[in-house]
């Protein structure tokens, strides 16, 4: 059954347990809603903004593009097996403005994002993409939280 609500559904993940959650809320909704699945993974360059570039951070950058390609390949790989058919984007810049530029340029009907949970100071001290991301968004925002 085919939704208007839901033409596309974007998870945005960061590749760890606690998306994983997510993931699964955002397949089973598109296999519901026949609404075409998008994944994304953000490789936060702001954090390296004041670093000068050398070896050490082209190493570090490396990392982060592998590890954003193997959640994008994990959430594509179970989208699959769902046979729900997913497409997958690597994109650099901040998570939160990055996550809301990339749905508002797709026409998403939703965003996917997991979350830890966090309250009080934690959330205070860490900042939460999620967050951010319900703040700013005009597209709705559907925060999972992670299997206890």
């Amino acid at each position: 059954m085919a939704s208007k609500l839901y033409e596309k559904i974007l998870i945005a993940t960061d590749g760890s347990e606690y998306t994983k959650n997510a993931v699964d809320y955002g397949i089973d909704l598109a296999k519901n809603t026949g609404a075409k699945l998008l994944t994304i993974f953000v490789v936060d360059t702001a954090a390296f903004a004041s670093i000068p570039m050398d070896a050490a951070w082209e190493s570090m950058y490396e990392l982060l593009r592998q590890e954003g390609d193997a959640a994008i390949k994990y959430v594509i790989d179970k989208a699959k097996a769902e046979g729900v058919e997913a497409e997958g984007n690597l994109i650099e810049g901040h998570p939160a403005d990055e996550i809301i530029k990339y749905s508002e340029k797709n026409s998403v009907s939703v965003i996917i994002m997991g979350t830890l949970g966090k309250s009080g100071l934690d959330r205070f001290l860490l900042g939460s993409v999620a967050e951010k991301v319900v703040r700013n968004s005009k597209i709705p925002v559907l925060v999972v939280h992670a299997k206890k």
